[in-house]
């Protein structure tokens, strides 16, 4: 397994981190690898011979060795013979509906425990061991037993409970949470895990969760603001940093690292979501929905898709036939075909002449008041708190923007509908309007924390139901039981429009990634203990034997400069601190190491 373990290359090279041993035992003066024109890449790929790949016949059953003059290239890709491909910036696009999903599984098995995807294995603990760094996390002999001390980023089996409880319907097996999709990940990565690790590891270590997971929210947004990414850019090598400190190197696969390389794909490649695997992944399942003989699945998908066409293209023609055409959306607003209903917005009447609606108005409504249990607006459903509290689902929480920048938060009590002249009607949402001081709101890394004990503004309690906004409320652990933290959602198919003459901006969309604060504290590195202090050991089945030698040489990379990266200084640190090491009895592995290396490459058999 390689290890892409060593961000602190990507720091300035004046940074302090860069001399601090706390990250693997060293210091690090090696430079961001390089980046290669062009010209350079087509001068490599020049060199590829054009050889079969795979284990065949001719090499003995066995994969090809590369040679020294054909670098880390396997074959010339054939887009290469485009006259453009060779110029263009963004060759290739990272997938983040597949990182997101991998990052949050190693995430959630290293913080659960879970012995199959958790990346806090035995092997991972000897590497700390042979590095020297991390002393309380070593594994050491308990009679005939070998005990993995717990770490203070894996949650004690109370706080698994706790953690669990975020969430419904989903397969729990004391450490596993099985059954999640990509779609689920991404829904945990930025919802649910920044709220449920607060309270239940450190706050160095939730901390910087928190950042990275606030990292993909300003990614994953609709408008991506090239300033937001340039800073991004800046501040993950930090966040990387610090996750370096905290969690083993066997946790830096391939994936943490093409993190870093996200918001430079941004700024090329414009929004995440338009360039992400969801819709293709979602397409897929629908073409193999279509397979009815599973022997031949390639004419069933024919077959499915032609007849998908011919409907599609026959239903344009029925107007007194239900179509997907003509089909009410699942949100509709339910306007009535006998009378006219109307969510009536008060607007600044400019014309001197009495429009209907005035007039309705003016003469007051119907003394008669339709109260309703639920309603759709603008495709989106509201539901009252007296039902929501009976349901799975949450529809209940409102927010309103407020004339100074402030927002008001509260529950949907009652629906009401008043009627007037002319077949006009007004919508009012009655709404239990919380208290939102300094003391009973607190924002604190993008999260809006709120206490729900206190009502406020009981003699206003309406608003137009076109004034409401949907909100999610979710049970604080941190702070206490009348807690709550506030999920803003942004509706897939809702956009909004700016007025002409507002702005020169043409289309403004509903979530940016300026609505995101990625802010990541630039100060001291925290010397935390990454022993949990419960006491809790995990007895390892296998007996004890010495540490193995886990470590292997190191293999530079491709971008890496072959000279210039590391000083003939820094050099000698290094040597002298690895004979330090040796003369202390330590089983530590003296590496041949290459200057220029950017990873440890590790093998884990667990």
């Amino acid at each position: 397994m390689d290890v892409f373990f060593g961000h602190r290359r990507f720091l300035p090279s004046t940074h302090r981190w860069r001399s601090n041993l706390d990250f693997d035992g060293r210091t690090d003066r090696k430079r961001p690898p390089r980046r290669f024109s062009s010209v350079d890449i087509m001068d490599q790929l020049r060199r590829v011979k054009t050889t079969i790949l795979g284990k065949h016949p001719n090499y003995g059953g066995v994969k090809r060795k590369r040679g020294d003059d054909e670098l880390n290239w396997r074959k010339k890709s054939i887009f290469y013979e485009l006259p453009y491909w060779a110029e263009i910036d963004l060759k290739h696009n990272l997938d983040v509906m597949h990182i997101e999903k991998n990052i949050c599984d190693s995430l959630l098995g290293t913080l659960m425990g879970d012995p199959h995807k958790s990346k806090d294995t035995d092997n991972a603990r000897r590497d700390l061991q042979n590095l020297g760094i991390r002393s309380e996390l070593h594994l050491y002999e308990d009679g005939n037993k070998l005990m993995k001390p717990a770490a203070e980023y894996t949650f004690s089996e109370a706080n698994r409970r706790k953690f669990s409880n975020l969430w419904k319907n989903v397969a729990q097996n004391d450490s596993r949470i099985v059954g999640l999709k990509s779609h689920d990940c991404h829904v945990i990565m930025q919802r649910l895990l920044p709220v449920g690790c607060r309270s239940l590891v450190n706050k160095t270590i939730s901390s910087t969760i928190i950042e990275l997971c606030t990292f993909f929210n300003q990614l994953c947004a609709r408008t991506v603001n090239v300033t937001d990414m340039v800073r991004a850019q800046d501040q993950l090598v930090i966040i990387l940093c610090k996750l370096e400190r905290i969690f083993p190197p066997a946790f830096f696969d391939i994936m943490i690292h093409l993190v870093l390389h996200l918001p430079e794909e941004a700024i090329l490649g414009g929004p995440v979501y338009m360039r992400w695997m969801y819709p293709f992944e979602r397409y897929l399942k629908r073409l193999k929905d279509y397979v009815r003989n599973a022997a031949k699945p390639e004419g069933s998908i024919s077959e499915g898709y032609v007849i998908d066409e011919a409907l599609t293209f026959c239903s344009r023609y029925f107007d007194d036939i239900e179509t997907r055409f003509n089909r009410p959306d699942r949100n509709d607003d339910g306007i009535h075909r006998t009378r006219r209903l109307f969510i009536y917005a008060m607007n600044r009447v400019h014309a001197p002449e009495v429009t209907h609606e005035l007039l309705s108005l003016a003469s007051k409504s119907n003394i008669f008041v339709s109260s309703y249990p639920a309603c759709i607006v603008n495709g989106v459903r509201f539901v009252t708190h007296a039902r929501d509290v009976r349901l799975k689902t949450q529809n209940s929480g409102v927010s309103v923007p407020g004339t100074e920048n402030e927002i008001f938060y509260g529950q949907l009590q009652e629906i009401l509908e008043f009627s007037y002249l002319n077949d006009l009607s007004v919508v009012l949402f009655k709404c239990k309007w919380f208290r939102c001081d300094s003391r009973r709101m607190v924002i604190e890394n993008n999260i809006t924390s709120i206490n729900i004990s206190s009502e406020s503004y009981k003699d206003d309690q309406f608003i137009l139901a076109s004034q409401a906004q949907q909100v999610f409320y979710v049970e604080d652990a941190s702070r206490g039981p009348n807690w709550r933290v506030v999920q803003h959602v942004n509706h897939r198919s809702i956009w909004d429009i700016i007025e002409d003459g507002m702005s020169d901006i043409d289309l403004l969309q509903d979530n940016s990634s300026s609505n995101f604060t990625l802010f990541v504290d630039l100060g001291n590195l925290p010397q935390i203990n990454l022993q949990r202090n419960d006491g809790d050991v995990i007895p390892i089945v296998q007996p004890f034997t010495a540490v193995s030698q886990h470590v292997n040489e190191t293999v530079s990379f491709l971008n890496d400069d072959d000279e210039e990266n590391v000083s003939e200084e820094d050099d000698e640190t290094v040597e002298e601190s690895a004979d330090e090491e040796t003369d202390e009895g330590n089983d530590v592995v003296d590496t041949e190491e290459d200057d220029d290396d950017h990873s440890y490459h590790t093998s884990d058999s667990d």
